[in-house]
């Protein structure tokens, strides 16, 4: 046993690696039984968060004790978003090694917002954000921020858009988006100081995505009715139905129409590393912001998202204030002030969490599990076709597809309770037109063959039983 510091707060380097040989030991029972552990298991959910409920306590309780709260008790309660079967909303990762680059940027707890207290830490998060630029075709003049997830990302879009491309008094500005585009967009606008009749949501075409003809009749129309048009957010895989809108299209009109583009990637960005995203996602270079979620596509933990924009002083513009305690801003290409770039002057070393994985295990790894994510999901998909009792709604153009009970909503319903019923796999469901659609979305760097056999088995059983 370590010796115990007299005070408490200040723990010694022996006493650290005793409490994460703690930890250690809970996390690989963990991780050695990720695949066995329900697709999800919410029973007695409002029993636990009554139980859970408590003063601010006075004196420490020991660790051992608190860890056997937090697995045992905790966190079983669950959608097991990070397990193999989670083929819900849309996956997120949770890559181990994301998390130690957590555990190490926590502990030397670095201030990264501004270069000058950290030049080492912000060249490796310069270094990922210039990764992202390049794989989406960027310019060199190109840049970004990691953010907490795409919302904050389409937020700061949306702001920097406005400062752009409208005047100080900007509240005739019109924004466009199709009907299935993230309600973030929708919260973006408002928050960035829009009223909500500002926001113009276009129908959609068969395949879910974006009307191109009848983006442009609105835009003449708000012209002719005196407003502003500045820009268009298009999707590049919704969350809905994993739809690309038209971005050539779309490109091709806010170029003809000084209007902003931004694409919201969250979702279907980093299959950019792959030959088939690529060409899913043609024209997504021509954007004048991107939003991507490395902790979707690139498995990473919860609270990692980015936004990139296509020159980095117009960020700088949109988001730069000076005060007297504050350094002057770097001036240099290569020294990035992050504060400068975004809304916030405190945040944590977020590139560490992408840079150590990407480091250990290179983009080809990456890039082979997206490759088998497309893979699994058009398997999946032919699986959905050849029961005669179904129909798929929207085919999957990256890892995501929809299906339902040909002209049966409560048939739909509860082919996707029984389904969720078997703990193994966990599907989510969408409103479309006639009721009701199953979505699958298969993104998790732990689900394979094996577990996308359990979904046509546990689809089978229920669709038969």
């Amino acid at each position: 046993m370590a010796k115990r510091s007299p005070l408490p707060l200040e723990i010694s380097g022996a006493e650290l690696k005793e409490s994460l040989a703690l930890v250690a030991q809970r996390l690989g029972v963990f991780l050695d039984t990720v695949d066995a552990q329900p697709a999800s298991q919410t029973d007695g959910a409002a029993r636990l968060a009554r139980a859970l409920a408590e003063p601010l306590p006075e004196r420490g309780s020991s660790l051992r004790n608190l860890l056997r709260i937090l697995f045992e008790q905790v966190m079983p309660t669950a959608l097991h978003t990070s397990g193999p079967g989670y083929l819900g909303y849309v996956p997120g990762g949770g890559l181990p090694m994301s998390a130690v680059a957590d555990l190490i940027a926590g502990i030397t707890n670095r201030y990264v917002g501004l270069w000058m207290a950290a030049p080492g830490l912000v060249a490796l998060e310069t270094n990922v954000i210039r990764w992202f630029c390049a794989m989406a075709g960027l310019p060199e003049r190109a840049g970004g921020v990691l953010t907490s997830g795409g919302s904050i990302a389409n937020l700061i879009a949306v702001v920097t858009a406005r400062r752009e491309r409208l005047p100080v008094n900007f509240l005739s500005g019109t924004l466009y988006t199709s009907a299935h585009a993230h309600h973030s967009v929708r919260k973006a606008a408002m928050l960035a100081g829009f009223p909500a009749e500002n926001v113009r949501e276009i129908a959609l075409d068969a395949q879910f995505r974006m009307r191109t003809d009848l983006l442009l009749e609105r835009i003449a129309a708000d012209r002719a009715a005196g407003l502003t048009p500045f820009c268009v957010v298009a999707s590049a895989g919704t969350t809905a139905m994993g739809a690309v809108d038209p971005l050539p299209a779309i490109a091709a009109i806010c170029e003809a129409q000084g209007l902003w583009l931004h694409v919201d990637a969250a979702y279907g960005g980093f299959f950019l590393l792959t030959e088939r995203g690529s060409n899913a996602l043609a024209g997504i270079d021509r954007a004048d912001s991107i939003t991507l979620d490395p902790h979707k596509g690139l498995f990473l933990p919860y609270g990692t998202g980015c936004i990139l924009v296509r020159e980095k002083e117009r960020l700088q513009r949109a988001h730069s204030v000076s005060a007297d305690y504050l350094p002057p801003p770097q001036t240099a290409e290569d020294r990035w002030d992050f504060a400068e770039m975004g809304p916030e002057l405190s945040r944590d070393a977020r590139g560490l969490r992408i840079w150590l994985p990407m480091k250990l295990a290179g983009a080809g790894a990456f890039r082979a599990q997206l490759d088998e994510k497309l893979d699994l999901a058009r398997a999946a998909v032919e699986v959905v076709r050849s029961h005669a009792r179904l129909e798929v709604v929207a085919e999957p153009t990256l890892s995501l597809f929809a299906f339902r009970v040909r002209g049966d909503e409560a048939a739909t319903r509860a082919l996707m309770s029984a389904i969720n019923q078997r703990q193994r796999v966990f599907l989510t469901g969408v409103p479309v037109e006639g009721g009701l659609a199953i979505r699958v979305c298969v993104l998790s760097f732990r689900t394979h063959a094996a577990h996308m056999k359990h979904f046509a088995e546990d689809l089978e059983a229920a669709l038969y039983r």
